[in-house]
Protein backbone atom coordinates (compact mmCIF):
# COMPACT_ATOMS: atom_id res chain seq x y z
CA UNK A 1 0.00 0.00 0.00
CA UNK A 2 2.91 2.47 0.73
CA UNK A 3 4.65 1.89 -2.19
CA UNK A 4 1.72 2.57 -4.25
CA UNK A 5 0.58 5.83 -2.59
CA UNK A 6 4.77 6.79 -3.21
CA UNK A 7 4.17 5.45 -6.92
CA UNK A 8 1.66 7.98 -7.46
CA UNK A 9 3.09 10.82 -5.43
CA UNK A 10 6.85 10.55 -8.13
CA UNK A 11 4.59 10.05 -11.19
CA UNK A 12 2.27 13.10 -10.17
CA UNK A 13 6.15 15.23 -9.60
CA UNK A 14 7.29 14.27 -12.88
CA UNK A 15 3.96 15.08 -14.77
CA UNK A 16 3.84 18.24 -13.00
CA UNK A 17 6.94 18.99 -13.78
CA UNK A 18 6.82 18.15 -17.68
CA UNK A 19 3.10 20.16 -17.47
CA UNK A 20 4.88 23.39 -16.61
CA UNK A 21 7.65 22.69 -19.33
CA UNK A 22 4.71 22.30 -21.68
CA UNK A 23 3.05 25.35 -20.60
CA UNK A 24 6.90 27.20 -21.19
CA UNK A 25 5.71 27.01 -24.73
CA UNK A 26 2.22 29.02 -24.30
CA UNK A 27 2.76 32.83 -25.78
CA UNK A 28 1.43 34.66 -22.70
CA UNK A 29 3.63 35.78 -20.39
CA UNK A 30 0.61 36.12 -17.83
CA UNK A 31 -1.11 32.86 -18.48
CA UNK A 32 2.25 31.27 -17.79
CA UNK A 33 3.86 33.13 -14.91
CA UNK A 34 -0.06 32.39 -13.12
CA UNK A 35 0.78 28.57 -13.21
CA UNK A 36 4.09 29.31 -12.23
CA UNK A 37 2.48 30.75 -9.11
CA UNK A 38 0.38 28.03 -8.39
CA UNK A 39 3.04 25.98 -8.93
CA UNK A 40 4.02 27.59 -5.55
CA UNK A 41 6.65 29.83 -7.03
CA UNK A 42 7.19 33.51 -5.48
CA UNK A 43 6.97 35.61 -8.81
CA UNK A 44 5.75 38.99 -8.38
CA UNK A 45 3.90 40.17 -11.28
CA UNK A 46 6.42 43.13 -11.66
CA UNK A 47 8.88 40.38 -13.00
CA UNK A 48 8.67 37.85 -16.19
CA UNK A 49 9.97 34.92 -17.00
CA UNK A 50 10.08 34.18 -20.70
CA UNK A 51 9.18 31.15 -22.52
CA UNK A 52 10.86 27.38 -22.87
CA UNK A 53 11.75 27.41 -18.81
CA UNK A 54 12.25 24.66 -17.47
CA UNK A 55 12.30 24.03 -13.31
CA UNK A 56 13.27 21.42 -10.69
CA UNK A 57 10.73 21.74 -7.50
CA UNK A 58 9.07 25.45 -8.21
CA UNK A 59 7.71 25.43 -4.94
CA UNK A 60 11.11 26.79 -3.23
CA UNK A 61 11.79 29.30 -5.80
CA UNK A 62 11.58 32.74 -4.68
CA UNK A 63 11.88 35.35 -7.42
CA UNK A 64 11.98 39.19 -6.44
CA UNK A 65 10.72 42.31 -7.85
CA UNK A 66 11.64 43.61 -11.63
CA UNK A 67 13.12 40.96 -12.61
CA UNK A 68 13.51 40.04 -16.67
CA UNK A 69 14.16 36.05 -16.54
CA UNK A 70 15.30 34.84 -20.21
CA UNK A 71 14.35 32.21 -22.70
CA UNK A 72 15.12 28.50 -22.09
CA UNK A 73 16.34 29.02 -18.34
CA UNK A 74 16.41 26.13 -16.15
CA UNK A 75 16.35 26.72 -12.60
CA UNK A 76 16.72 24.32 -9.57
CA UNK A 77 14.67 24.95 -6.42
CA UNK A 78 15.12 21.45 -4.65
CA UNK A 79 17.87 23.04 -1.91
CA UNK A 80 16.22 26.35 -2.68
CA UNK A 81 16.68 29.08 -4.89
CA UNK A 82 16.15 32.74 -4.03
CA UNK A 83 16.76 35.69 -6.54
CA UNK A 84 16.88 39.34 -5.54
CA UNK A 85 14.82 42.31 -6.89
CA UNK A 86 15.95 44.07 -10.43
CA UNK A 87 18.23 40.67 -11.50
CA UNK A 88 18.64 39.87 -15.53
CA UNK A 89 19.20 36.37 -16.10
CA UNK A 90 19.70 35.90 -19.82
CA UNK A 91 19.04 33.38 -21.90
CA UNK A 92 19.60 29.66 -21.02
CA UNK A 93 20.97 30.33 -17.94
CA UNK A 94 21.40 27.22 -15.69
CA UNK A 95 20.81 27.11 -12.09
CA UNK A 96 21.84 23.95 -10.12
CA UNK A 97 20.89 23.56 -5.99
CA UNK A 98 22.18 19.86 -6.17
CA UNK A 99 24.62 17.73 -7.79
CA UNK A 100 25.95 14.22 -6.97
CA UNK A 101 28.91 13.76 -4.81
CA UNK A 102 31.87 12.76 -6.64
CA UNK A 103 33.70 10.79 -4.38
CA UNK A 104 30.09 8.84 -3.12
CA UNK A 105 30.34 5.20 -3.32
CA UNK A 106 26.05 5.35 -4.13
CA UNK A 107 26.46 8.79 -6.06
CA UNK A 108 24.42 10.56 -3.27
CA UNK A 109 22.90 13.57 -4.03
CA UNK A 110 24.27 16.79 -2.37
CA UNK A 111 23.40 20.56 -2.25
CA UNK A 112 22.87 23.41 -1.01
CA UNK A 113 21.06 26.46 -1.70
CA UNK A 114 21.91 29.58 -4.44
CA UNK A 115 21.07 32.90 -3.90
CA UNK A 116 21.59 35.86 -6.27
CA UNK A 117 21.54 39.41 -5.07
CA UNK A 118 19.95 42.30 -5.98
CA UNK A 119 20.93 44.11 -9.64
CA UNK A 120 23.13 40.83 -10.45
CA UNK A 121 22.85 40.23 -14.30
CA UNK A 122 23.70 36.41 -15.12
CA UNK A 123 24.40 36.29 -18.76
CA UNK A 124 23.46 33.80 -21.54
CA UNK A 125 24.54 30.05 -21.36
CA UNK A 126 26.08 30.90 -17.74
CA UNK A 127 25.81 27.78 -15.83
CA UNK A 128 25.18 28.88 -11.36
CA UNK A 129 26.32 25.58 -9.43
CA UNK A 130 24.99 24.60 -5.98
CA UNK A 131 25.65 26.47 -2.35
CA UNK A 132 26.92 29.94 -4.75
CA UNK A 133 25.72 33.39 -3.63
CA UNK A 134 26.09 35.87 -6.65
CA UNK A 135 26.51 38.81 -5.00
CA UNK A 136 24.38 42.43 -5.08
CA UNK A 137 25.13 44.38 -8.48
CA UNK A 138 27.26 41.04 -9.75
CA UNK A 139 27.88 40.36 -13.08
CA UNK A 140 28.46 36.97 -14.74
CA UNK A 141 29.97 37.09 -18.37
CA UNK A 142 28.24 35.10 -21.17
CA UNK A 143 29.04 31.17 -21.09
CA UNK A 144 30.78 31.38 -16.90
CA UNK A 145 30.08 28.36 -14.55
CA UNK A 146 30.17 29.30 -11.40
CA UNK A 147 31.74 27.39 -8.66
CA UNK A 148 32.51 29.79 -5.97
CA UNK A 149 30.43 33.10 -4.59
CA UNK A 150 30.80 35.86 -6.58
CA UNK A 151 31.41 38.86 -4.51
CA UNK A 152 28.93 41.64 -4.79
CA UNK A 153 29.71 44.24 -7.79
CA UNK A 154 32.41 42.13 -9.03
CA UNK A 155 32.60 40.93 -12.67
CA UNK A 156 33.38 37.47 -13.50
CA UNK A 157 33.95 35.08 -16.74
CA UNK A 158 35.53 31.80 -17.84
CA UNK A 159 35.10 28.16 -16.95
CA UNK A 160 35.83 27.81 -13.91
CA UNK A 161 34.52 31.82 -13.66
CA UNK A 162 37.19 34.13 -12.22
CA UNK A 163 37.43 37.67 -11.13
CA UNK A 164 37.38 40.56 -14.01
CA UNK A 165 37.04 44.02 -12.69
CA UNK A 166 34.31 45.54 -10.89
CA UNK A 167 30.96 47.19 -11.45
CA UNK A 168 29.71 50.52 -11.11
CA UNK A 169 27.95 50.61 -7.52
CA UNK A 170 24.99 53.36 -8.48
CA UNK A 171 22.99 50.70 -10.12
CA UNK A 172 19.64 51.71 -9.88
CA UNK A 173 17.43 50.57 -12.71
CA UNK A 174 14.52 48.35 -12.40
CA UNK A 175 13.71 45.65 -14.91
CA UNK A 176 10.69 43.44 -15.50
CA UNK A 177 10.89 43.64 -19.52
CA UNK A 178 8.74 40.95 -21.18
CA UNK A 179 8.45 40.42 -25.07
CA UNK A 180 5.34 39.96 -26.47
CA UNK A 181 4.55 36.75 -27.59
CA UNK A 182 7.69 34.86 -25.69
Amino acid sequence: MLAAARWRREVWGDLRLRLLTDLGRVPSHSVRNWFYRRAGMVLPPTSSIHWRAEFYAPERIVVGDHCTIGDSVFLDGRSGLTIGDSVNLGSHVTIYTRQHAVDSPDFAEVGAPVVVGDHAWIASHAIVLPGVTVGEGAVVAAGAVVTKDVAPFAMVAGNPARFVRERSHDLTYRLGYAKRFV
